[in-house]
């Protein structure tokens, strides 16, 4: 684990061009799937993140060749895949990990993986993947930290989900693709990277309906081949530069990106008072000079994205009036909000809401990421704040950003990667 931090000084109107890059939780997913076939896949628009790499890790150790080209292509071959258990040094660092216990069932007909780590915002219980996969004949233990997995042979069943979760879809998914008869999975997340993964899933060979509803069913095949395949831009990335936009009163320009997987953050900023201008592959935030305050509450897709809640959250602490944050996915998401106070920010926790009071400015101060999301938040209220904010524990960022320094520079943020 690194020791660097960002020194950010603020007060920089942020303006010019973006790129985003490719979503990292449709890459993690669609790494996880290549295991289910023999053949080799090439995998495209690769975001180079310790995600990424973490689960490049783990599918070398179940036994598959993961070799880069450049700096987003991904080669990864299965053929010799053979190992069944996933290593609690590397599943500790991603709780995506587990999305690997899938393929190992439908590949293997056995798995061993430990219980999942990655960012402290909640318990995320993998109760709904084991109860998933007990639907299709897998015998479960949980014992010493690991999940025992072990099944004869997969067949498909009715599962119904009692949250439509994302990672429980997307395991429960792959699983279905190579077993007998038909899986139907109902109250299904509905997330783009469940569409994603699906398609990739389709050009494979698997035969899935209802994509993008909450009821899909998957028919299993016996075999499934490798391909080529490009993923998609992250969305999560383009939501922050869009609120990098808002908070620095800027003009930025978000290119390679789905407008309409964005649509809860584009109407909150529009309400907040940010013009915002889409095309078929492109946003443009414009900023106003004074935000106005608005409510927030988070979920599941197409709801508004708990993933992009810490960020709005900053925006709001200097908007005019009081704001009202409900979260209501994960029970510890707020913890970014004592590092926001040590900034100025007026922030009160009752429950699951936060209610932020906006203020006219905020001042720098040395804070912490604790998690992903938060630490960007934290980013955002240091380009706006007066002084200059030193934010340590950046390795959170890196998980989910790539080289966001130098694309906050390009549009003119005053931010330093430094070594402490």
């Amino acid at each position: 684990m690194n020791l660097e931090k960002f020194v950010i000084t603020g007060g920089n109107r942020l303006e010019g061009v973006v790129t985003i890059s490719g979503a990292k939780n449709s890459t993690l997913s669609i790494m996880a799937a290549t295991l289910l076939t023999r053949e080799k896949c090439v995998l495209k628009n690769i975001p180079r993140l310790t995600d990424v790499d973490t689960m490049g890790e783990v599918i070398r150790t179940l036994g598959a060749k993961v070799e880069w080209e450049g700096d987003n292509v991904l080669y990864i071959d299965s053929d010799n895949f053979c190992n069944y258990e996933a290593p609690y040094d590397l599943v500790k660092k991603m709780r995506a990990s587990i999305l690997v216990m899938g393929p190992l069932l439908a590949r293997l007909n056995k798995a061993k993986i430990s219980l999942p780590g990655g960012c402290a915002i909640g318990a995320r219980p993998v109760d709904f993947h084991l109860k998933g996969f007990e639907t299709l004949g897998a015998k479960i233990e949980v014992e010493s930290g690991y999940i025992k997995a072990e099944a004869s042979k997969l067949k498909g069943g009715d599962i119904y989900l009692d949250f439509p979760s994302l990672g429980a879809t997307e395991n429960i998914m792959m699983a279905a693709s190579l077993a007998e008869g038909v899986t139907r999975i109902e109250n299904a997340a509905k997330d783009p990277e469940i569409v994603e993964l699906g398609h990739f899933l389709i050009k494979m060979g698997a035969h899935i309906e209802g994509l993008g509803s909450d009821v899909i069913t998957i028919e299993g095949v016996k075999n499934l081949r490798g391909v080529e395949y490009k993923i998609i831009p992250d969305r999560i990335e383009a939501g922050t530069f869009m609120i990098a936009s808002a908070i620095t009163r800027g003009d930025i320009f978000i290119e390679d990106i789905d407008p309409g997987l964005l649509k809860p953050v584009i109407v909150k900023l529009e309400e907040s008072g940010v013009k915002i201008i889409q095309g078929d592959n492109f946003i443009r935030a414009i900023g106003p000079d004074w935000v106005k305050a608005v409510d927030i509450k988070t979920l599941p897709y197409p709801g508004f994205p708990t993933d992009m809640q810490p960020q709005f959250m900053a925006l709001c602490c200097i908007a005019k009036g009081t704001s009202v944050i409900t979260e209501t996915v994960f029970e510890n998401r707020f913890v970014h909000a004592g590092d926001l106070r040590r900034m100025g920010a007026n922030i009160k926790l009752e429950g699951h809401s936060a209610i932020v009071k906006g203020v006219e400015k905020l001042s720098a101060a040395p804070v912490m990421a604790s998690d992903l999301r938060g630490g960007a938040a934290l980013i955002l209220a240091g380009l706006v704040a007066e002084g200059t904010t030193e934010l340590s524990r950046i390795y959170h960022l890196d998980r989910g950003y790539r080289k966001i320094e130098e694309k906050l520079k390009a549009l003119g943020a005053d931010i330093q990667r430094i070594v402490e």
